[in-house]
C-alpha cells in the first residue's frame, strides 16, 4: 500500500500527467498495472505487436533502433528521473512497435493497456484531452526530429554523391 501511494505521489510530477486533477490521477493510476523488469531484458521489441504505454518509474533504458542493413543503434537512453514514458504510439495506433527498449538496470515501470486507456477518456474526458495533446506534442517532436535526420541523411548522400 506504501509504494502505492510513492507511486501515485511520484506520477504526480510526469509532465505527461501535469494538465489533470488530482482526482482524475488517482483514477488512472487504478488502471495502472507495475511491471518489474530484469537488467537486460527488452520491455519492448522493435517490430513486435503491442498496445501498452508504459511510464518508467525506476531505472533506465536505452532505446534502440535496427537500420535497415540489420545494425543496432542507441537512439537515447532515458531514465527515471526524467519522467518519461514510452510505447504511447501504441495508444494511438496498432501497427507493429517501432524500436526496441531495452533494460540497462532492473526497471519498474507502470503499465497501461489500451483498452484500459480509451475506457480512461471516454469517463474522464477533459483528463483525456490533456493526456491525448501531451502524446500529440511527443508524437510531433518525434516526426520533426526524424525529418530533420532525413534531411541530414539528403545532404550527406548529395555532398558525396557532388565529390564523385
Amino acid at each position: 500500500m506504501e509504494n502505492n501511494k510513492n507511486n501515485l505521489e511520484k506520477l504526480a510530477s510526469f509532465p505527461l500527467l501535469s494538465g489533470i486533477t488530482p482526482e482524475d490521477l488517482s483514477d488512472l493510476f487504478s488502471v495502472l498495472t507495475e511491471k518489474h523488469i530484469s537488467q537486460g531484458e527488452n520491455i519492448i521489441t522493435e517490430g513486435d505487436s503491442g498496445s501498452e504505454m508504459y511510464i518508467l518509474m525506476e531505472g533506465r533504458v536505452d532505446i534502440i533502433k535496427t537500420t535497415v542493413f540489420g545494425d543496432r543503434f542507441v537512439v537515447c537512453t532515458l531514465e527515471d528521473y526524467m519522467h518519461c514514458v514510452f510505447g504511447e504510439m501504441a495508444l494511438i495506433d496498432t501497427d507493429k512497435r517501432s524500436a526496441t527498449v531495452h533494460a540497462m538496470t532492473d526497471c519498474t515501470c507502470l503499465v497501461v493497456s489500451k483498452e484500459s486507456f480509451n475506457a480512461f477518456l471516454a469517463s474522464h474526458p477533459a483528463a483525456g484531452v490533456e493526456l491525448l495533446k501531451f502524446i500529440s506534442i511527443n508524437l510531433v517532436r518525434n516526426l520533426r526530429k526524424e525529418n530533420d535526420n532525413l534531411n541530414l541523411v539528403y545532404q550527406a548522400l548529395i555532398e558525396e554523391i557532388e565529390n564523385r
